[in-house]
């Protein structure tokens, strides 16, 4: 006899069969009504239900029943039981090492481990390994007894092959998964002293591709388009004098919503391509590494801790990119390296805690003169974070970078533009045109940021940041930059999924006394113009529709927008559709 039955293998590690086997009249006294079965569906589901439950490792193969704990010597199917895992080695019994030998069994949980015995004969015998002639009779018995049950787990293992077949024929990769997400934003703008009051809808859509090679690593490939243009507008700006003055500048980077990072036309491109793969040394001691080639930035493996508000310029988080994170992050970005390590030594003291380092550069693919990875712009970043008492999660963080030429400071490694975040005086300087070059010889940065957020019921989550930054115009002087902020979310709000979220804050500003100087129009000369900081507050709604859809409406207000005293408010108001698959 070659072969006894011919089924396809099902991987079930029953833990209630060898008594069954030993004692045929357990098989008649396990016998359970049809209606237990009354539909395909259930049938499988029991099934199922019983095979993740007596799944086992096969590394914990059990080789003796004295492994099992709560089997006794003295039961009254011990030697049965015994023969079977000691000869056959089909029974392997639960996860916890326990056989639960009084528990009851249906007729679907009986055929799942027959069927598993049978599989292990089988195999025993294509190996020539000797079968005692009684065992093969009450299997061959007993199968003809649950030949229904035994068929239905034919077929189903027939039609999950089946499954899996198309799947790998029609699949993109084997490797690679998609992710999308895309949104729809109609946003209404009033700013200066409301002299362009536009309404605008814009998109964005984001399309990333996550490839694995071990399982313990992630590369990274995102495609990116978005329609958005940022407007420009007149205001008046009064000299100490009292003479007014009106200038024509790009819109402060203040009124900036996340979807507006990309500008294309809707031509797409690829913004970001980065590899992650870690090492383990042990429970308590892990090591990351991020290596982006484009796009990288130092939130993409280091913890900002503000919860709710923060999705990466993503479609779930804050409106506004002020609101996202603290802006130390926004100095550099680009191609470089990251690494982060967990301190489990210090687990004891400040809980989970971890050390992260990164050196990322925005000129890296440039190799003119005084660009490349090193001699353009650039910047390192370090942050320890820790985990106190699982209560309250805080971040300290340093970073020195330089920036070549009309670069913005915030601007995550964007040798042109106004920056993602602070005024543009922040971002360019103090002196000369606001719509030149303030830094000629470019600036070096020193930055020094923390941040904390803390839960103090279910449901309710507070954060704050806060950085101070002393920026070296090189050749013409130091300046001193500032920026703080504060936010409470409220998670689940009437619905799961659903976040209000209120944040409010300063935005980068130069922190330069009590004026600074712009030029007269016309003149070739410069005037001192009296300042006020960017306030900036924010209130939104993320309303989830469904696990794919969310809408988000939100306002955004800010109080001296270019940091210029008397040229009024701004106000952003927001209703973002947020498509994700």
């Amino acid at each position: 006899m070659s072969k006894l039955i011919q089924w396809k293998s099902l991987l079930v590690a029953p833990a209630l069969l060898g008594t069954t086997l030993a004692l045929s009249s357990v098989a008649h006294a396990a016998d359970a009504p049809s209606k237990e079965a009354t539909t395909q569906a259930s049938t499988i589901g029991q099934i199922e239900n019983y095979s993740n439950e007596g799944l086992n490792n096969s590394a914990e193969q059990v080789t003796s029943v004295s492994e099992l704990k709560d089997v006794q010597p003295t039961e009254w199917a011990f030697e049965a039981l015994r023969s079977l895992v000691e000869r056959y080695g089909c029974i392997v019994g639960y996860p916890d090492r326990t056989f639960r030998g009084n528990r009851a069994l249906t007729r679907w949980e009986f055929a799942a481990g027959l069927n598993a015995c049978i599989n292990t004969v089988e195999r025993l015998i294509q190996e020539n390994v000797a079968v005692l002639k009684q065992d093969i009779d009450k299997l061959k018995r007993l199968a003809k007894e649950f030949e229904s049950e035994l068929a239905a787990l034919g077929a189903r293992v027939d039609n999950l092959e089946g499954r899996v077949s198309f799947l790998e024929d029609h699949q993109f990769s084997t490797t690679t998964k998609l992710q999308g997400e895309v949104i729809f934003a109609p946003t209404w703008t009033t700013n200066g002293n409301f002299n362009n009051n536009q309404a605008t809808f814009q998109d964005r859509v984001r399309l990333r591709f996550n490839t694995s090679f071990s399982g313990k690593d992630l590369l990274v490939t995102r495609l990116a388009a978005g329609n958005a243009v940022n407007s420009t507008y007149d205001y008046t700006a009064f000299s100490n004098t009292g003479r007014a003055q009106t200038f024509t500048v790009p819109s402060p980077a203040t009124l900036t919503q996340t979807w507006q990072n990309t500008q294309t036309n809707n031509s797409v491109n690829v913004d970001w391509i980065a590899y992650y793969t870690s090492f383990d040394f042990g429970q308590s001691a892990k090591f990351d590494v991020y290596i982006p080639a484009t796009g990288g930035l130092f939130d993409d493996f280091i913890p900002t801790i503000n919860p709710y508000f923060y999705d990466a310029d993503g479609g779930q988080g804050s409106l506004s990119t002020f609101s996202q994170m603290n802006p130390i992050y926004r100095i550099g970005g680009g191609a470089g390296i990251g690494f982060s390590y967990r301190l489990g030594f210090l687990d004891s003291i400040l809980g989970a805690s971890s050390l992260s380092v990164g050196y990322l550069s925005g000129t890296a693919a440039n190799p003119n003169q005084g660009q490349g990875l090193f001699n353009g712009n650039s910047a390192i970043l370090a942050q320890v974070n820790a985990n106190a008492f699982d209560f309250i999660n805080f971040g300290v963080t340093y970073s020195n970078s330089y920036s070549v030429s009309g670069s913005p400071l915030f601007g995550s490694g964007g040798v042109t533009g106004a920056g993602l975040v602070g005024t543009e005086l922040a971002n360019l300087g103090s002196t000369g045109s606001l719509a030149g070059v303030a830094d000629p010889n470019g600036k070096q940065t020193n930055a020094y940021g923390v941040q904390a957020a803390i839960k103090p019921f279910d449901g309710i989550s507070l954060s704050a940041f806060g950085t101070y930054a002393n920026v070296t115009r090189i050749g013409i002087g130091d300046n001193d930059l500032w920026t703080y902020g504060a936010g409470i979310a409220f998670a689940d709000l009437f619905k799961q999924g659903n976040v209000l979220g209120i944040f409010a804050g300063v935005q980068p500003y130069l922190g330069v006394g009590n004026s600074i100087y712009l030029p007269n129009v016309g003149t070739g000369t410069y005037a001192p113009v009296r300042t006020q900081n960017p306030i900036s507050v924010e209130a939104f709604y993320k309303y989830q529709v469904t696990d794919n859809i969310s809408v988000t409406p939100g306002v955004q207000w800010i109080q001296n927008p270019s940091q210029l005293q008397n040229v009024g408010s701004a106000i952003v108001g927001s209703l973002r559709g947020t498509f994700s698959f």
